[in-house]
């Protein structure tokens, strides 16, 4: 089981991800479509080098097109490159591209869990993406997720039934201390992750909450272990 947090914006909340044990952090940058948190690459640079070798780096981009994302591998060179934009998705030229630009690169693939039409959906793109995430969606904000609410956890438990051992599937969507535990339990997830329910809002948006960072990993931890997961 593996636990990430999204969206960092400072090296002192990436260090807060890696004191915490978590194993991957994500920060969007580059792409210039209102993500919340988006930072500059030239930011997110900063804060990749700061944490290299500590933990791993998931770039989140949302596109227009493979065009926009190409830089943004080239510049940041994360370990993960996340597309969550509602009108370009990965395809398997994509992938061959962003490996060849980035050797070891993996692609994931966000899902919008709307209904059960998300389950052909993610097997469609797990046959060529290294890792999908499961995520809600708020029509108001650019790409899949940062929704800070759930969905229905039986959809994403099938995907993650009929993706076993091909495609490493990661559950998120209004996930923080208090219910990681019980999706974990219910879905059976490659990894979870938390974005709005590890953070704290601030008068220009919002911080991550080291506190929360760190019970959100334990308590999945012991969810995983308990499960033999």
């Amino acid at each position: 089981m593996i636990t990430q947090i999204y969206s960092i914006q400072t090296k002192e909340e990436a260090l807060a991800c890696v004191r915490a044990g978590a194993d991957y952090f994500g920060l969007a940058a580059g792409t210039g479509k209102g993500l919340p948190a988006e930072l500059t690459l030239p930011q997110a640079k900063e804060i990749f080098d700061a944490v290299e070798g500590k933990i791993g780096r998931i770039a989140i981009t949302v596109a227009d097109g493979p065009q926009d994302i190409y830089p943004v591998i080239e510049y940041l060179k994360p370990d993960v490159i996340h597309l969550c934009g509602n009108s370009y998705y990965a395809d398997a030229e994509f992938v061959k591209k962003a490996k060849a630009l980035q050797p070891g690169i993996e692609v994931l693939q966000a899902i919008p869990v709307t209904g059960p039409q998300a389950v052909e959906e993610a097997v469609r793109c797990g046959a060529f993406c290294d890792r999908l995430i499961l995520d809600s969606v708020d029509p108001a904000i650019a790409g899949i997720g940062a929704a800070g609410v759930t969905h229905d956890w039986a959809v994403s438990r099938e995907i993650c039934r009929r993706l076993a051992g091909t495609c490493k599937v990661i559950l998120a969507g209004g996930l923080g201390p208090d219910n990681v535990a019980e999706a974990i339990r219910q879905v059976r997830p490659w990894g979870v992750d938390s974005f709005t329910r590890t953070s704290r809002k601030t008068p220009g948006g919002s911080q991550k909450d080291p506190e929360l960072i760190r019970l959100f990993v334990e308590r999945a931890r012991q969810a995983a272990g308990e499960l033999g997961l």
